[in-house]
């Protein structure tokens, strides 16, 4: 995780270089990463708060109006991802983003105080076929509609962290934690959990 203010300015200034979005700062929570191979910096990864509204994704989850009100900060978007352009890894991006994948669940808990259900992604097409995002266990959900923070026509791509628990999922759980294990395989249970089934 990057933290200290230098090498947070060291990271902005290679994302608003480096990446087809470019980079004006982030907002909310967010936790910046350095791809890293012993002390060269092969790329760079934003973990920052979801898209509100997502019709694929809320569909696939199950949500509510309401689930999703209550339970939308423990979804977390992979908003930017990087690999420098010079770096020649083979299978490096799915390699690096199985490794988010396991391992944003304790991070976002250490840093924020609390553990995120599910990561998200925006793939757009024209320019990307979301490859390593599928060979990192990612699964496409379908097409973003491009209202709110989504772009039109960009694909959407969705990971359950591997292992997450809740304790507030919805008021018919109470307190009674839910374990949500192994997914993806398991995808019900985090459609059941915040559904409070």
């Amino acid at each position: 995780m990057v933290r200290d203010a230098t090498r947070v300015a060291q990271w902005d200034a290679l994302v608003a270089r480096w990446h087809p979005l470019g980079f004006q700062g982030a907002f909310g929570y967010r936790l910046r990463y350095f791809i890293t191979a012993g002390d060269r910096r092969l790329g760079c990864v934003l973990l920052s708060g979801a898209a509100r509204a997502v019709a694929v994704r809320d569909q696939w989850i199950g949500w509510t109006a309401q689930t999703r009100r209550e339970n939308m900060a423990r979804v977390v978007n992979n908003s930017r991802f990087l690999i420098f352009p010079h770096v020649r890894v083979p299978h490096l991006a799915s390699h690096v983003l199985g490794q988010l994948a396991r391992r944003a669940r304790a991070d976002w808990l250490e840093h924020w105080g609390f553990e995120p259900l599910l990561l998200e992604t925006f793939v757009d097409p024209r320019h990307y076929a979301g490859t390593c995002y599928r060979a990192a266990g990612w699964q496409l959900l379908g097409a973003s509609s491009g209202r709110g923070l989504a772009r039109p026509g960009r694909s959407y791509h969705s990971w359950p962290s591997t292992t997450a628990w809740s304790s507030r999922c919805s008021a018919s759980s109470s307190n009674r934690p839910w374990p949500l294990l192994n997914l993806p395989q398991k995808t019900s249970c985090i459609i059941n959990c915040l559904q409070g089934k």
